[in-house]
């Protein structure tokens, strides 16, 4: 592999999308700062390339002498940041929209161009999810500061470390029942992590892709109840799926918020996600006509392919348990 002169600054790299895209940019050659609040936590980031090629920075959003620290002397910037629940200072408003606005501006004043926004879909100013109303504010301020600047809105992402897949067959080891929020009626397309990072390289490199906005999902759309199940099947632990109108779930939710004021305690659910959860997470479901993942030439991995590879420790015995059981 040949290294190229060009350095990325990746905000958000520790996260779970974030390692993918550190680790696409790296394989493409490019020099990366990986810009995260607690540097010392992400040295894992480091073998992600050859020796020197991947930089830790510390960098806080709420900080703008750190923020134009982390863009100084790169020549494209990616704003991974996002949270799916607030938490002290960690708040949809300071992250999602005055964070994103913090970064567009200190690549602007570096005289950067090359941008990349990763949104999520169902971003909307008059949306009543205080998450998807920021994740629209974030691109708003983006795309003024920086007009030529890309955004990226993938549908929920699955991968090794997702907190979809994950987090329900972890429950489903415990729970004689699994939840079905509003019914699970609400559709999903997912979307595999590391195609997300070949969208995030593509729209650093594509003159085409510059100014535009595009919905990425995977090949399949699903149910909120066909997820549920196909994680039970894949498991092999079956269990009840019980069905949770919206307004018993936002009670739960509300509990949820409850205990995630708690110190080192994550929310299961909230009432912002109960409310996203009244909105179909497919491409298109906006009504806007916007890019797809298929201008990127990335043809999406379905969840058949990659889910059950990491959901094998769930099933009773580990990964080779339905070895055994056919033995």
């Amino acid at each position: 592999m040949q290294l190229r002169d060009e350095m990325i600054t990746v905000f958000g790299a520790s996260g779970f999308i974030g390692r993918y895209v550190v680790r696409r940019l790296a394989k493409a050659g490019y020099r990366v700062r990986a810009a995260t609040r607690r540097p010392h936590l992400a040295h894992e980031l480091k073998p992600m390339g050859v020796v020197g090629q991947v930089q830790l920075v510390q960098a806080n959003l709420r900080n703008p002498d750190s923020v134009a620290r982390a863009v100084d002397g790169a020549h494209g910037v990616v704003n991974l940041v996002g949270i799916l629940a607030e938490g002290g200072r960690q708040t949809f408003q300071s992250l999602q929209a005055d964070g994103a606005r913090a970064i567009a501006q200190a690549a602007k004043d570096a005289g950067i161009e090359r941008f990349v926004q990763v949104s999520a879909i169902g971003a909307d100013a008059n949306s009543k999810s205080r998450y998807a109303r920021t994740k629209a504010a974030g691109e708003a301020a983006v795309l003024e500061v920086l007009p030529g600047a890309v955004v990226l809105r993938p549908s929920i992402v699955f991968g090794p470390e997702d907190g979809f897949f994950n987090r329900f067959a972890d429950m489903a080891r415990f729970a004689p029942a699994l939840p079905l929020i509003g019914g699970g009626a609400t559709k999903f397309q997912p979307v595999y992590c590391d195609d997300v990072a070949q969208c995030v390289v593509k729209a650093l490199e594509m003159e085409a892709a510059r100014g535009q906005v595009f919905e990425l999902g995977g090949p399949s759309v699903y149910t909120f109840r066909e997820l549920m199940a196909y994680i039970l099947k894949t498991i092999d632990r079956p269990r009840l799926l019980i069905p949770v109108p919206f307004p018993i779930a936002s009670l739960m939710g509300l509990g949820g918020e409850i205990a995630g004021a708690l110190p080192f305690v994550e929310p299961f659910l909230t009432r912002d996600q109960v409310t996203l959860l009244k909105q179909d997470n497919v491409v298109g479901a906006g009504g806007e006509d916007l890019g797809r993942i298929d201008a990127f030439g990335v043809t999406p991995e379905s969840i058949e392919a990659v889910v059950p590879s990491y959901l094998a420790r769930y099933r009773k015995g580990g990964q080779f348990a339905a070895k055994r059981k056919g033995a």
